[in-house]
């Protein structure tokens, strides 16, 4: 049985997201800027068709806005995230075996279940009478192909947001990835499509076809299991349980440049925070810590100074208050006055689940604060992230994100509900 793998794919989900609440944005150019309003990272299709491209620096297009009244607004993730859980859990209800791949993209598997085609359309008519976002359905015989199949039911109107590869003949089949470039499979990026096209491959079909040898040996195995996919042969299941992290990064490009020593351990405590209650969250404790500050490298009249620091821990440990004090300890070390930092983050190493750690006879047992930190998450899961800290976080606002154009906290914070 061939089997039916389906991408479902938000179309311009930050957007749509927005509209969702703003029905009168329905037909205006809008578009979503990234972090501390700097680059363009959602579009709605009136704003593509002004040339507006995908990371453009949102300075570059002030002109074109004024010109033609683009609206422009911050990212508000956690609006995003809430939407993203809904149109999840209504995709979950198709099939037991689904993988939520990104925040606006699912794949679910319909191998063996009837009526393809009305269960497709039925997919996308309930996730939008429900949530407002609308998506649309690509189908085949593995992820790679459901991926290209999800780029022509958006391309395409006459598919209406459904298409399924498995539907076409071999004939049709080698018609159509004869007219796709190369760059649209998923997993190959601008390098190397031009790396291929000095191997003449420049559409899918190219690299469908090409010789399986020469890839291995000239790209690795990635690129040959990519080439099996477009073949119709399965190189990538369906990841249904997300594996524990081997590492957590958290960083943040701060809103404004910051010189001040308090500042850098306000955000690095905010940092700390969110890494350590994602470490706690997948039942899982660190033995290494590093962080780094970071100056304005877009800023060649200013100094540059971008220096790090990796520690291994004692011992393993999940608690903000113990990874803070070294976060602490290490922002006094590397901190030179005269600089101006733009960016700071701490990554957490060597991470194993709760109880897997090698005991040092040298070091004395730590004390741990693990009912502290279950209540703690607990109270920030019911009222919100950030209502129970540690005292050094959140005294400065200085290096917060530069969200100028946010909308409310349509369906995360109670004072921001919208009224009707």
């Amino acid at each position: 049985m061939t089997a039916q793998i389906a991408l479902v794919d938000c179309n311009n989900f930050y957007v749509s997201c927005e509209r969702v609440f703003r029905p009168d944005l329905a037909k205006i150019a809008l578009v979503v800027l990234s972090n501390n309003d700097g680059c363009v990272v959602s579009r709605s299709n009136e704003a593509k068709a002004l040339g507006i491209r995908m990371g453009q620096p949102w300075f570059e297009c002030e002109a074109l806005s004024q010109a033609h009244g683009i609206l422009a607004l911050s990212s508000n993730y956690a609006l995003y995230a809430d939407m993203s859980n809904r149109v999840m859990s209504i995709l979950s209800d198709y099939s037991p075996r689904h993988e939520v791949y990104s925040i606006d993209e699912c794949f679910v598997d319909l191998t063996g279940m009837p009526e393809l085609k009305k269960l497709s359309y039925d997919m996308r008519s309930r996730v939008m009478a429900w949530t407002g976002i609308p998506v649309c359905v690509g189908i085949g015989p593995t992820k790679t192909l459901a991926k290209l199949a999800n780029f022509i039911a958006k391309k395409h109107p006459k598919s209406k947001g459904v298409f399924n590869y498995n539907d076409l003949t071999p004939a049709q089949q080698i018609k159509l990835l004869s007219a796709i470039e190369v760059s649209e499979v998923w997993g190959i990026g601008r390098k190397l499509s031009e790396r291929l096209a000095h191997y003449n491959i420049h559409t899918v079909q190219d690299l469908r076809a090409a010789h399986s040898p020469t890839l291995r040996a000239d790209f690795g195995v990635v690129l040959e299991k990519t080439q099996r996919e477009l073949q119709g042969i399965a190189c990538v299941d369906l990841q249904q349980a997300l594996a524990d992290k081997k590492q957590i990064i958290c960083s943040r490009s701060f809103g404004q440049t910051v010189t001040e020593v308090a500042v850098l351990k306000d955000a690095m405590s905010t940092f700390v925070a969110t890494a350590c209650a994602k470490l706690r969250l997948q039942g899982s404790h660190a033995s290494l810590l590093q962080i780094f500050l970071r100056t304005n490298r877009f800023r060649k009249d200013m100094p540059q100074y971008n220096p790090s620091m990796t520690v291994p821990l004692p011992q393993p440990t999940n608690d903000s208050l113990v990874v803070n004090r070294w976060a602490d300890h290490l922002v006094d070390l590397l901190y030179r006055a005269g600089y101006g930092y733009k960016k700071a983050g701490i990554m957490l190493g060597e991470i194993a689940p709760l109880g897997c750690y090698q005991n040092d006879w040298l070091e004395p047992p730590q004390a741990t604060n693990t009912r502290l930190m279950d209540a703690l998450d607990a109270l920030n899961k019911r009222f919100g992230r950030g209502t129970v800290k540690v005292s050094t976080q959140g005294a400065y606002k200085q290096w917060q994100m530069k969200q100028e154009r946010k909308s409310p906290s349509y369906t995360t914070q109670w004072e921001e509900m919208p009224g009707v």
